[in-house]
């Protein structure tokens, strides 16, 4: 039954989206208490699972775990979630450890109650309180959401996409760029759409000599070293 208080909190619920800025919380996890703010100035990979000793799960963070090293480069703390207990986290992480000698190098939050989860939206509405969804909240260091992706319970993620995507969000940012479909680093980049007539026409008739190969004016690449970083991206 659908109480008072439920509606309540339905109703004042933020919506995350992506540009919202990252609700801070406290929690319990696997390496002592922590913050999301204390990792303003880093990219955060936040993400949920739905439960531990369950084999996608184990598939998941072992994964995580062999790229550690190529989200260091990128500047990116990786940080777990569920609704499992802290002893139940450090035994499944245990068994990892006996199953492959990896030492989980990130933190795995305990949200026993749920309240992170519900927080963001990490919990399904028709199970709650039984499983965190797969979910993924990529942060900037400026801790604004930048990017938001949900897999089913059935499905594990592609860690290479994750960076992939990573790559991208840091490029944009960087140099105010765009990246085109199947985009990987190397590739041309879209530079953003002419903003008046003459540059229009200047893109239309002589793209060589802004460096740019435009298929319409509206519709111009670029190679990413011939561009500068912007000065606060």
């Amino acid at each position: 039954m659908i109480n008072n208080e439920t509606i309540e909190a339905e109703r004042t619920r933020v919506c995350l989206t992506i540009g919202r800025i990252a609700p801070d919380f406290t929690a319990v996890t696997t390496e002592g208490p922590i913050t999301l703010s204390q990792y303003r100035g880093k990219w955060v990979l936040f993400f949920s699972h739905p439960g531990d000793f369950t084999p996608v799960c184990t598939s998941e963070f072992i994964a995580f775990a062999q790229l550690q090293p190529e989200f260091e480069k990128r500047n990116v703390q990786l940080l777990g979630i569920s609704i499992d207990s802290n002893p139940a986290h450090l035994g499944w992480l245990y068994d990892i450890f006996q199953m492959t000698g990896i030492v989980m190098p990130f933190p795995l939050i305990a949200d026993r109650d749920a309240s992170i989860a519900a927080l963001y939206g990490m919990v399904s509405p028709d199970r709650i309180y039984e499983q965190s969804v797969r979910d993924v909240f990529i942060i900037d260091p400026n801790q604004r959401i930048r990017s938001i992706l949900i897999y089913p319970a059935t499905n594990g993620r592609n860690m290479y996409e994750l960076l992939r995507l990573i790559d991208a969000l840091q490029v944009s940012t960087t140099y105010g760029v765009s990246t085109p479909a199947n985009w990987m680093p190397g590739d041309p980049v879209i530079v953003p759409v002419a903003s008046t007539l003459d540059e229009a026409i200047e893109r239309g008739m002589d793209p060589e000599s802004l460096e740019l190969n435009c298929l319409a004016w509206w519709y111009c690449f670029t190679d990413l070293s011939e561009l500068t970083p912007l000065p606060n991206p």
